[in-house]
Order: C-alpha cells, then structure tokens, then sequence
C-alpha cells in the first residue's frame, strides 16, 4: 500500500546526500556593509571553532542588515592540541566569510583558553579566577551592546564552562557595565529560550557555507549539511516556548532560538519573550 509521504521522506534524505558534492570554495563571499567607527559591537564567545557559525543567526544579521560590528572571541581551540593551528586557520577563514573580526579569549593569536568547564570551576580555582579576569578585561575593553554565549545547560563541558566564565566575568564588573546577552543552544535545547529569530534563506545560506570553512571537523561529521533542519526545528520549539503554549507557529522556514537576558545594575533579569521576523531590525531589540 502506497504512503503519499514516502515520496516527501525520500527528498530529505536524497538532499542530504546529495550535500557531500558541495564544496566551500564555491561559495561567494556575501557583499556586507561597512562597518562606522561608531557602530554597535556584539561580542560571541565561542566555546569551539564552528560554533561561531552554529550561534551565529543572530549576530550575522546585525552585521549583515544593521552593520554592526561582530567580534567572535575563540574561547578555546578544542581538545585535540594537534588539530590547533589548523582550526585557527578554518576559524579565521570562516570569520572572515561572515565579516567577523577574531579574538583569542587568551589574547594570544591561535591558542584559546585551557581546560574551560565545570570541573574547572571547584579543582583549579586559581585558573578560573585568571581566566575570569581575562574575559573581564576584554568586555570591559569591548564595551559590547550584545553578547552571545551557550546556554547554562548546553550539554557540552566547553559549552557550560563558557556560559560560567561569561557570568563570572559580568559579576565581578557588576554595576560598570550594562550588556544584552543571547544565549544560544547546540547540545542541549533551550531551557527558557526569549528570542527566536526568523533567517531567510541567504542567511542559512551564508551561515551553512561558512561552517563548511571548518573542514577537518566537517570531514569527519558533515554537521553544516543539518544545520538547515537545526534551523527549522527552533521554529518548531519556540513558537510555543517563547510564545504560550498553544500559539500559532509563525510562517518562518528557518530561525535561530536564543534565551535572552540583559546585565544591568550588577544582576541579570529576564527580557519579555518577542519573535523577530525578518520584516524587523534585529537592532531594535538592544536599544
């Protein structure tokens, strides 16, 4: 007996096969905006090379409609000391596919931070407490309007460690600086997730095309070939978890799904859930 969906589940899996023909040197640089003297800064800390792109919905559409500056700050290398120099090199080409200016959390060129996660935290206090001061340091250099981290619960060691050293840092600046955060999701979904933001295919498009840049990681795991279905599903997810229960989904294909917070006055409090379709700036969010 025949299933009309048959024909429907076949197309997804041809198409993600058919993705292995896909090269990243054929892919065009997007045209971008300059970027003013004055414009806004987010800062992303990335936990890895790639997540960058993975987290990047949001900041690539500030940069990409609004001009703002994006800096993503390489919080490490990944575990694999062999593999580091290689990933600077796929990190720098994917940030500059996007316009993202490259920082090092160490402040060195090409090596990130050590041994960032939880256990950190209790077994080597001292470290952490270094580690702290370097990212506070470097916000309050910064002075970022938006920062972009994991998520508390974001499944990965890197990826919590770099949502505690993100909170530890904004702490101890407590009342001197006043930030949004974007807190993004890849191992773990979105506990209290306040933003989803809708992405056009051009988006998808250059966010895909830039992971593939990271192509020792992609050689061995073709994740850049999901990301679209990654994108889908936060539509999924957040029209009923940033909106009540029950809501209508909007008409979005593809959107990136953050929890949003803002620091302020030493403590961070929760901002009212909003959806941001592509017809709204994304600037407008972090006046």
């Amino acid at each position: 007996m025949s299933n009309p969906f048959t024909n429907y589940v076949a197309g997804y899996s041809m198409l993600l096969h058919s993705g292995a023909a896909l090269s990243a040197a054929a892919a065009q640089r997007p045209l971008l905006p300059e970027v003013p003297d004055d414009a806004p800064l987010c800062l992303v800390f990335a936990p890895h090379p790639d997540d960058e792109a993975i987290m990047g919905g949001l900041p690539w559409r500030l940069r990409r409609e609004c001009g703002w500056r994006v800096v993503n700050v390489a919080v490490t290398l990944g575990s694999d000391t062999a593999r580091r120099d290689a990933r600077w090199r796929e990190l720098t080409a994917c940030c500059d596919f996007l316009g993202f200016d490259l920082l090092s959390a160490s402040g060195e060129s090409r090596h990130g931070l050590e041994r960032i996660g939880p256990r950190t935290v209790v077994e080597d206090a001292r470290y952490w407490s270094a580690c702290v001061a370097r990212v506070a340091d470097l916000i309050a250099g910064q002075q970022p309007r938006l920062i972009v981290c994991p998520h508390s619960n974001d499944g990965h060691p890197a990826h919590i460690g770099t949502h505690l050293l993100v909170m530890d840092a904004l702490r101890q600046l407590g009342s001197h600086v006043s930030v949004h955060l974007a807190l993004g999701e890849y191992w773990n979904t979105q506990p209290d997730p306040g933003l989803l933001v809708e992405l056009g295919v051009p988006d998808v498009t250059a966010l895909m095309a830039a992971l593939s840049l990271h192509a020792g990681e992609v050689a061995r795991n073709p994740y850049h070939l999901t990301l679209p279905a990654f994108f889908m599903d936060a539509v999924r997810r957040g029209a009923e978890r940033v909106c009540a229960p029950g809501s209508a989904a909007p008409s979005y294909a593809f959107a990136a799904l953050y929890g949003w917070q803002q620091w302020a006055n030493g403590q961070c409090r929760a901002m009212p859930g909003r959806l941001l379709p592509l017809s709204a700036s994304p600037a407008g969010c972090f006046g």
